[in-house]
């Protein structure tokens, strides 16, 4: 059962809202995100890892158990400091904020629960909003509907169910999900890959479980262009 959430004002951003965690951060790829025009949210001392890249988060939102010297950021940034411990300081940051595409740094590898921790959170919010989950090879989005993209020939796509979810069909995968239940413990979609370079993946219509996309890194900018044209 989800734990309840407390009464908080969420904060909207109209573009791209790049949140980081204490994890491991590509500095150079949060600068990229940020000259892009990413809303930096620092979720508790994610803080720390903004400035290791040179930047200033805009927000700092968490418990602060983690935040090196949270007294220094009095004036500096917006602070939601958020007492409950039933959530990590990831799903703190998701619902006391809103924007049209997510991309989390700093969320996976290393502890192996802040991993699963930060794949539940997507599994949640998968419905309501676009989250990307960044780690030193793959990106990894949270969906409940269909997805169509363009990547190179060949290269890899993976399909992981967060929950039993039905797809009706795909096109342009070497192994298509047509008619195929995968399931968590059951059946996953490891390790596919594209026939030409486009694919789509298509759920049975009325299934909102929500499922994984994974492609490797190299493919974030082009999605996150795509997401952001679809929220407008």
């Amino acid at each position: 059962m989800q734990a309840a959430q407390p009464a908080v004002q969420r904060l909207d951003f109209d573009t791209l809202m790049v949140a980081v965690g204490g994890g491991s951060v590509d500095s150079e790829l949060l600068r990229e995100l940020y000259a892009s025009g990413g809303h930096l949210v620092a979720a508790d001392g994610g803080a720390d890892r903004i400035v290791a890249a040179g930047l200033k988060p805009e927000v700092i939102i968490g418990d602060f158990d983690s935040l090196s010297n949270p007294f220094t950021w009095l004036g500096k940034a917006h602070l939601m400091q958020i007492a409950e411990q039933e959530t990590t300081d990831f799903e703190k940051v998701l619902y006391s904020t809103r924007a049209p595409v997510t991309v989390a740094l700093g969320m996976t590898g290393g502890r192996f629960d802040h991993t699963l921790a930060a794949l539940d959170a997507v599994a949640r919010h998968a419905a309501e909003r676009r989250i990307v989950l960044v780690d030193e090879e793959d990106i990894a989005l949270g969906l409940v509907g269909p997805i169509r993209f363009t990547i190179d020939p060949g290269a890899r796509v993976s399909v992981h169910p967060l929950a039993p979810v039905s797809f009706a069909r795909s096109e342009g995968l070497d192994y298509p999900l047509d008619g195929l239940l995968l399931a968590p413990g059951v059946r996953t979609g490891t390790s596919n890959s594209t026939s030409g370079g486009t694919f789509s993946i298509t759920p049975v219509p009325g299934n909102r479980a929500p499922y994984l996309l994974i492609l490797p890194r190299v493919f974030l900018a082009g999605l996150v262009s795509l997401l952001l044209h679809q929220a407008q």
